[in-house]
C-alpha cells in the first residue's frame, strides 16, 4: 500500500496508508530529528507510546508530524 507523505501545509483530509508501529515510531523520529529537537528518555517513550498505541493510525500521527515540520520551517 502506497502512504501519503508527511503533509507539508495545512491538511484538507486525513493522510491516507498503513505503516506499521515501529515504522511510525520511525518517521516520527525522523521528522524531530530534521526539526531539531532534542529528545530526553519521556520525550522518546511517548513518541515509542504515540506510534505503538493501539487505535493509532498513519493520519493521526502524519498529522502530528505534519505540526513539527510547519513549525520548525516557520522557525528557521
Amino acid at each position: 500500500m502506497v502512504i501519503d507523505p508527511v503533509p507539508t501545509g495545512p491538511i484538507q483530509t486525513e493522510p491516507r496508508g498503513f505503516l506499521s508501529g515501529p515504522d511510525q515510531h520511525e518517521q516520527l523520529l525522523a521528522v524531530l530529528a530534521d526539526a531539531g529537537v532534542e529528545l530526553g528518555d519521556y520525550d522518546l517513550r511517548i513518541a515509542e507510546w504515540l506510534a505503538v498505541s493501539p487505535g493509532q493510525d498513519w493520519g493521526t500521527l502524519a498529522t502530528i508530524a505534519s505540526w513539527v515540520k510547519r513549525a520548525a520551517a516557520q522557525s528557521a
